[in-house]
């Protein structure tokens, strides 16, 4: 049940602003997670929005624990067909079904980070890379950032030019995403990269996410990086009923990658958006 009589005057106005690009700026203990619940329950109560049409987003699996016991608690009847998760979970719920349209198994293993070292130390060796002068952990760091941009292993090598080191780089990359392929896996960075390549290619697959998440809310949203605004961008892409909350004064994701511009440049990307401070 939605408990208006809670919420302050700005906090009232971000409940109420269902429809279109919503910008929500709000700093740290100002009441953000209290706004998505309660809007979460106005437009299931007030608006008449089947529960099923909701996602929200967050970043963190507590965040996200979090918000679902909120809602839950909440909602009430029918709110288990809201999707509440990290970028990552519904990433891996996305490719369990349709992995299999872009060249994979349904039944890809996800790779953690040791994984990764054991990969890329036996691709340094089959290579015959002196990993003394090279360390596979900085193979790894640009592979990793070139995903969060987006940035493929045949982008990659255009990119590196005629410069030596990142002309290495880019064959490592290329025979990493080779591998992993090859082992039926992706790490983490691939669910975001896939995800998003599966719905550009699939138009089948976009049609039914975007029909299936009519309203979708992410927090932290200064938290991004290049794959997930364009992963978000792509899902909002036919409703466009997207609503964003951050501090556009922070971001301490900012050394994994997080682009501050996502939030900074809100506006610019729709420019018909409603701001909340």
């Amino acid at each position: 049940m939605v408990n208006i009589e809670n919420l302050n005057e700005q906090q009232q106005l971000g409940v109420y602003a269902t429809e279109g690009p919503v910008l929500i700026l709000a700093g740290a203990g100002s009441g953000k997670t209290r706004v998505l619940t309660n809007r979460t329950a106005y437009l299931i109560d007030e608006k008449q929005v089947k529960p099923y049409y909701i996602l929200a987003i967050t970043f963190t699996n507590k965040a996200a624990a979090e918000m679902r016991e909120r809602i839950d608690e909440m909602v009430g009847y029918g709110s288990e067909s809201i999707w509440v998760s990290t970028f990552h979970s519904l990433c891996v719920r996305i490719l369990r079904r349709h992995a299999d349209r872009i060249g994979y198994g349904t039944n890809f293993t996800i790779y953690d980070s040791d994984d990764q070292k054991t990969l890329m130390k036996d691709i340094c060796k089959r290579m015959e890379i002196d990993t003394k002068l090279y360390k596979e952990k900085m193979f790894l760091s640009a592979i990793s950032k070139a995903k969060d941009e987006l940035i493929g292993p045949e982008e990659f090598a255009l990119m590196a030019g005629g410069d030596f080191n990142e002309k290495r780089k880019a064959s490592v990359y290329m025979e990493y995403q080779r591998s992993l392929k090859k082992n039926n896996a992706m790490d983490f960075d691939d669910l975001i990269v896939k995800t998003v390549e599966l719905l550009r290619a699939d138009f089948q697959v976009r049609d039914n996410y975007q029909e299936r998440f009519r309203y979708i809310m992410v927090d932290e949203y200064q938290d991004t990086n290049t794959a997930q605004f364009t992963l978000i961008e792509i899902l909002a892409g036919k409703y466009k009923n997207l609503c964003v909350v951050g501090d556009d004064d922070q971001s301490i994701y900012k050394f994994r990658g997080a682009n501050i511009e996502n939030i900074l440049n809100f506006e610019k990307y729709y420019p018909n958006a409603t701001v909340i401070k």
